[in-house]
């Protein structure tokens, strides 16, 4: 595929909360260093979510694209993770494009809720009880990531797990707050469906970004 970056492409807008170079801290590339674009705006409604900040879109600046890549560049990151919020409220293809003109390994965060738009190399799908995925984004998964809040999650991750092509990876991530509650239950589960792994959320652990 050759991308082609132009003068509209780097002019597009997003309404971006934060942006920061860090350590994955979740899931299968945890402790792998990556820049994080935290776009905003998100109607998805998670009550225990933790970037509540980050729902109402019009609360943040605009970035161009131009503005983005000037950011990362500045870091020595050779991957990008776009998540939110909810990132494909967003249309991505003009910021993969320029990204993947300069060669970042792009991965995206998202709940699923809207189809995918853009170019990516690695796709975490984490699917919410309060709003469904649309039923085509579970071919493109590579990983899903189940958040665990009740015993009842259990059941709802099953679920997701079979609509997933079977080279998924699978993973339940304990709700921080419920954190010390839910993990024994976890790693019993865990043994006992040893198709998946726990995922913990090791920047809170480290108090990074």
């Amino acid at each position: 595929m050759i991308f082609q970056v132009n003068s509209e492409i780097l002019s597009t807008k997003y309404r971006m909360m934060e942006h920061f170079y860090t350590l994955q801290g979740e899931g299968y590339w945890a402790g792998t260093p990556a820049y994080f674009i935290r776009l905003a705006g998100c109607n998805v409604g998670c009550h225990w979510c933790d970037v509540k900040e980050s729902w109402n879109e019009n609360e943040h600046p605009s970035f161009s694209v131009k503005d983005i890549l000037d950011f990362i560049v500045l870091t020595p990151a050779q991957k990008v993770v776009i998540t939110g919020g909810e990132p494909l409220q967003h249309n991505l293809f003009a910021l993969t494009h320029a990204l993947k003109f300069y060669n970042f390994k792009l991965h995206l965060e998202t709940s699923g809720v809207y189809p995918i738009s853009g170019h990516f190399d690695w796709i975490c799908l984490s699917p919410k009880k309060f709003k469904k995925p649309v039923p085509e984004i579970y071919s493109f998964v590579h990983e899903l990531k189940i958040i665990i809040y009740h015993p009842s999650d259990f059941d709802f991750a099953e679920e997701h797990a079979k609509m997933c092509p079977s080279d998924t990876l699978l993973f339940l991530q304990p709700e921080w707050s419920r954190k010390e509650k839910v993990l024994p239950m976890m790693i019993e589960y865990v043994k006992k469906n040893p198709q998946w792994r726990i995922s913990l959320q090791t920047h809170k652990y480290l108090n990074i970004p």
